[in-house]
C-alpha cells in the first residue's frame, strides 16, 4: 500500500496560509444596523457559539448591533450556569456562551431575550439572565426583525432545534 509521508506537525507551525483574504475589512457606515436571531440549543452545536463570534465581529466593525435570543436560545444568556456553583466552569467552554454575550454588551451591542421563552418554556426568571440583557414581549420577536428589515440591516438569523 502506498504511503504518504509528510513532516510531523508541531505546535506553533502553520498550516494553512492564514494571512490570505480575499475582500476587503469592511467597516460599517454612520448608522448601519446588523441584527442575528437565534433559536438554537446551547451546547447542542457550534452554531451559538460561532454566531457569537460573529457578532462581536460585527459590532467591532462600527454596526448598530442587536442580537435576539428567542426559543432555546434565550438558555443561552443564563447568568445562573456552572458547576459546583454558579460561575464556576464545570467544563472547558462552560461558560463561553456566557463571557462572550457579556463582551458583545461591554463593547456596545444589544442582547435581547424574549419572555415567552424565558417562563412558558424554561420556567426562568428574568433575573436569571446575565445582567444587561434585555427582556421583551413574545410580540416584538417579530417587530424587531421587522424594524431591522425597514432600517436595511444585515440580518442573520439562525433556526436549529
Amino acid at each position: 500500500m502506498a504511503f504518504v509521508k509528510y513532516p510531523q506537525v508541531n505546535i506553533g507551525d502553520e498550516i494553512v496560509d492564514h494571512k490570505a483574504k480575499v475582500f476587503e475589512d469592511y467597516k460599517a457606515k454612520p448608522g448601519e444596523k446588523a441584527l442575528i436571531t437565534m433559536h438554537t440549543v446551547p451546547f447542542e452545536g457550534s452554531v451559538g457559539l460561532i454566531n457569537m463570534l460573529t457578532a462581536t465581529r460585527l459590532v467591532r466593525k462600527g454596526y448598530d448591533f442587536t442580537m435576539l435570543l428567542y426559543g432555546p436560545g434565550v438558555l443561552m444568556a443564563a447568568e445562573t450556569r456552572g458547576f459546583p456553583k454558579v460561575g464556576d466552569d464545570g467544563f472547558a467552554g462552560n461558560l463561553a456562551y456566557n463571557k462572550q454575550l457579556k463582551t458583545i454588551m461591554a463593547e456596545g451591542g444589544k442582547i435581547m431575550a424574549c419572555r415567552f421563552a424565558l417562563a412558558a418554556l424554561y420556567g426562568f426568571h428574568e433575573s436569571q439572565l446575565i445582567p444587561g440583557v434585555q427582556v421583551i414581549h413574545p410580540l416584538d420577536v417579530l417587530d424587531v426583525i421587522i424594524e431591522h428589515q425597514r432600517a436595511g440591516a444585515l440580518i442573520i438569523s439562525t433556526w436549529t432545534v
